[in-house]
């Protein structure tokens, strides 16, 4: 019963949202590519964006724009083994015209307070959520847990879970997942841009 009040109360998009998703929806439909990666089959990536030239920087810093709803643009998630190549993720996209406002919770979690709430508030507080799919990610059970989290939010969210996957099997990739576009990340700087062409679509 939550849920549904919640649905029934969510504000109707702003104008420039809107406008946002009339402009793409002709032309959003995702593409593939194979990229082979060593001991695994061909694997279907999210292709770069193919209407970020119609949105413009000033559209997603402007005070009306749907962006300002939420406390981050992007909520990473990701095993404390891969910290470093996540630091230069957000390093990079902390670094474009846009500014992104990226929630990386080792640096961002609020000292004293509970993992499962800061977990959660980020979710909920994040328009994306990239999700660094390694093999040290499957490992971690927090990371699992926060995959779940922004699974369970998306339905009822203007956001995006974006996985990247980096040394993953297909065979090993999340079963939660498998209905989504992923990223594979071969060559490092390639995969940043994708991911900031997706998280200003």
């Amino acid at each position: 019963a939550g849920w549904f009040r919640r649905l029934l109360r969510k504000p109707k998009p702003s104008s420039v949202e809107s406008s946002l998703n009339s402009g793409c929806s002709a032309s959003s439909s995702p593409s593939s590519s194979s990229v082979e990666s060593s001991g695994s089959s061909p694997s279907t990536t999210l292709a770069g964006s193919v209407c970020s030239s119609l949105i413009s920087v000033s559209d997603i810093s402007a005070s009306g724009s749907a962006r300002w709803t939420k406390s981050y643009d992007v909520c990473i998630c990701h095993s404390e083994v891969d910290l470093e190549l996540v630091e230069e993720l957000v390093s990079y996209l902390e670094g474009q015209p846009e500014s992104f406002r990226c929630f990386l919770q080792l640096r961002d979690a609020t000292p004293g307070s509970a993992v499962v709430t800061e977990l959660c508030d980020a979710v909920q507080n994040s328009h994306c959520w990239v999700m660094l799919i390694t093999p040290s990610f499957l490992q971690d059970p927090w990371c699992k847990y926060q995959m779940h989290q922004a699974l369970a939010e998306a339905p009822m969210a203007n956001g995006r879970t974006i996985p990247v996957v980096k040394d993953v099997d297909r065979k090993d990739y999340p079963r939660e997942l498998r209905s989504l576009y992923y990223i594979y990340m071969a060559v490092k700087e390639k995969s940043f841009k994708q991911i900031r062409d997706t998280v200003v679509r």
